[in-house]
């Protein structure tokens, strides 16, 4: 990319969007477009046709999706699929349709099968059953990876997609019904601490593990791919560690300053057992990330306390 090419963030307000953003910017890049969700429905396919002709962006960050935990998985799995295809078939088509120079699309960890080896390489996609709860985003993510490849292999455009692990940071979404787990448990243990509450409950076993990296580590990796990656195979970035969802509970709890227990709700879904990518490849180009958990989980803290409209 050129400083001054135009450069479009779709989902550009959300936590992996603004964190792409800001990567731009301390890259020097400047020509940033993104309409907010109420100026451009990114499922009204006419709607996107007609802003990519008018726009006419060079290169396309697809990081729009709609997403959440478990729990909105199990609430909404029509709209988590529906409504991700849709996003991403507008937007894909457009960039063709438009003579995008470069697309980079957004995929997620959880398109791996349920048990696979870990750490899980690329190659591990597509070779067995998907976990059950976040089956239909899972889907939808995949048909997004395998139209970009679609598009490279019938008319030679350059589409890219990235694998990030769980993700958190500022900006997220810290609703208890919808969210994910990492800015759940932050919530939790806040509002626990606030009523000085006996306990906190946390749904399944405590058993699973997670790879955590931070928004700000997934848009500088979004970026130096853009940047540096021209290929038709799917690439990982993670932080090549796991952590139990009862360690990282014992993290937030400490963190947040909260003094009463902890109990685990056995009869509440624990989702895939294990979760852990093989990051070599993008670290073998040169990236890899720079913000340990602790100090994320600090720094989302943060602001969780500063920006209480990201609580509701």
């Amino acid at each position: 990319m050129e400083k001054n090419s135009k450069i479009y963030i779709a989902g550009r307000s959300g936590l992996v969007g603004s964190a792409i953003e800001r990567a731009l910017l301390r890259k020097g890049y400047e020509n940033i477009i993104g309409p907010s969700h109420k100026q451009l429905e990114l499922t009204d396919q006419k709607a996107v046709e007609t802003y990519f002709r008018l726009e006419k962006p060079e290169y396309v960050f697809l990081a729009a999706a709609i997403v959440g935990g478990i729990n909105a998985n199990n609430t909404y799995p029509a709209d988590f699929i529906f409504s991700n295809l849709e996003i991403q078939n507008n937007i894909i088509n457009a960039c063709y349709l438009n003579e995008v120079k470069k697309l980079l699309f957004l995929a997620s960890v959880c398109i791996y099968p349920k048990m696979a080896p870990q750490p899980m390489k690329e190659e591990h996609l597509l070779t067995g059953s998907l976990e059950p709860t976040n089956l239909p985003y899972a889907v939808a993510k995949i048909a997004g990876i395998t139209m970009c490849q679609s598009y490279n292999r019938q008319y030679c455009t350059n589409y890219i997609s990235i694998m990030p692990t769980n993700l958190y940071g500022p900006g997220d979404s810290y609703d208890l019904q919808n969210s994910h787990v990492l800015p759940a448990l932050i919530r939790k243990f806040h509002e626990a601490k606030e009523s000085n509450a006996e306990k906190v409950v946390i749904w399944g076993t405590g058993k699973p593990t997670r790879e955590f990296m931070h928004s700000d580590d997934a848009g500088d990796a979004c970026v130096f791919l853009m940047d540096n990656y021209n290929g038709n195979e799917i690439i990982n970035a993670g932080v090549g560690s796991s952590i139990s969802i009862k360690d990282v509970a014992e993290i937030v709890k400490r963190i947040v300053g909260y003094e009463g227990g902890i109990d685990f709700d056995p009869s509440k879904p624990d989702g895939q057992p294990f979760r852990q990518m093989d990051s070599s490849k993008i670290h073998n180009m040169g990236w890899k990330h720079k913000v340990s958990l602790e100090e994320g989980i600090k720094t989302t803290y943060e602001d969780f306390l500063h920006n209480p409209n990201v609580r509701m």
